[in-house]
Protein backbone atom coordinates (compact mmCIF):
# COMPACT_ATOMS: atom_id res chain seq x y z
CA UNK A 1 0.00 0.00 0.00
CA UNK A 2 2.61 2.42 0.74
CA UNK A 3 4.40 1.72 -2.51
CA UNK A 4 1.14 2.60 -4.03
CA UNK A 5 1.24 5.57 -2.66
CA UNK A 6 5.13 6.41 -3.35
CA UNK A 7 4.10 5.64 -7.01
CA UNK A 8 0.97 7.84 -7.34
CA UNK A 9 2.94 11.11 -5.99
CA UNK A 10 5.82 10.46 -7.98
CA UNK A 11 3.20 10.66 -11.03
CA UNK A 12 1.54 13.84 -9.62
CA UNK A 13 4.87 15.34 -9.40
CA UNK A 14 5.83 14.40 -12.89
CA UNK A 15 2.29 15.68 -14.83
CA UNK A 16 2.45 19.02 -12.82
CA UNK A 17 6.21 19.47 -14.35
CA UNK A 18 4.77 18.34 -17.51
CA UNK A 19 2.10 20.99 -17.28
CA UNK A 20 4.03 23.54 -15.89
CA UNK A 21 6.58 23.55 -18.49
CA UNK A 22 4.74 26.08 -21.01
CA UNK A 23 4.01 28.83 -18.13
CA UNK A 24 6.67 30.78 -19.58
CA UNK A 25 4.95 31.10 -22.92
CA UNK A 26 3.13 34.04 -23.30
CA UNK A 27 -1.11 33.27 -23.61
CA UNK A 28 -2.76 32.89 -26.45
CA UNK A 29 -5.58 34.96 -27.11
CA UNK A 30 -9.13 34.01 -28.20
CA UNK A 31 -9.50 34.66 -31.91
CA UNK A 32 -13.42 35.94 -30.65
CA UNK A 33 -12.30 37.73 -27.93
CA UNK A 34 -11.89 41.69 -29.29
CA UNK A 35 -9.61 43.78 -27.16
CA UNK A 36 -8.71 40.65 -24.95
CA UNK A 37 -5.52 41.65 -23.23
CA UNK A 38 -2.95 38.33 -22.12
CA UNK A 39 -2.69 37.45 -18.79
CA UNK A 40 -0.25 39.18 -16.91
CA UNK A 41 -0.13 42.10 -19.50
CA UNK A 42 -1.67 45.67 -18.51
CA UNK A 43 -5.01 46.64 -19.53
CA UNK A 44 -6.23 49.33 -21.83
CA UNK A 45 -7.14 52.24 -19.63
CA UNK A 46 -10.41 52.20 -21.93
CA UNK A 47 -11.25 49.19 -20.41
CA UNK A 48 -11.58 50.33 -16.69
CA UNK A 49 -14.11 52.93 -17.80
CA UNK A 50 -16.99 51.36 -15.98
CA UNK A 51 -17.80 52.57 -12.60
CA UNK A 52 -15.79 50.95 -9.65
CA UNK A 53 -19.43 50.46 -7.56
CA UNK A 54 -21.23 48.60 -10.85
CA UNK A 55 -18.30 46.31 -10.53
CA UNK A 56 -18.04 45.71 -6.78
CA UNK A 57 -21.90 45.18 -7.06
CA UNK A 58 -21.12 42.49 -9.46
CA UNK A 59 -18.48 40.75 -7.75
CA UNK A 60 -20.73 40.61 -3.99
CA UNK A 61 -23.55 39.39 -5.85
CA UNK A 62 -21.56 36.26 -7.28
CA UNK A 63 -19.59 35.98 -4.20
CA UNK A 64 -23.16 35.07 -1.81
CA UNK A 65 -24.11 33.49 -5.16
CA UNK A 66 -21.45 30.99 -4.91
CA UNK A 67 -21.68 30.65 -1.42
CA UNK A 68 -25.12 29.52 -1.77
CA UNK A 69 -24.33 27.15 -4.16
CA UNK A 70 -22.10 25.92 -1.55
CA UNK A 71 -24.32 25.83 0.99
CA UNK A 72 -27.20 23.62 -0.56
CA UNK A 73 -23.79 21.38 -1.95
CA UNK A 74 -24.83 22.14 -5.60
CA UNK A 75 -21.95 20.20 -8.52
CA UNK A 76 -21.81 20.21 -11.83
CA UNK A 77 -24.99 21.32 -14.26
CA UNK A 78 -26.93 22.06 -10.97
CA UNK A 79 -24.81 24.40 -10.02
CA UNK A 80 -23.81 25.69 -13.20
CA UNK A 81 -27.36 26.53 -13.90
CA UNK A 82 -28.24 28.05 -10.26
CA UNK A 83 -25.16 29.91 -10.46
CA UNK A 84 -26.29 31.65 -14.05
CA UNK A 85 -30.02 32.31 -12.62
CA UNK A 86 -28.65 34.03 -9.93
CA UNK A 87 -26.61 36.21 -10.93
CA UNK A 88 -28.70 37.15 -13.45
CA UNK A 89 -31.66 37.84 -11.31
CA UNK A 90 -32.38 41.61 -10.18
Amino acid sequence: MRNLSIVAAIMCLGMSAVAGGSAGAPPALRADAAGAVPMGAAAPAASSAAPSGEAAAKHAKRTACLKDAKTRKLVGADKTSFLKSCIAAP
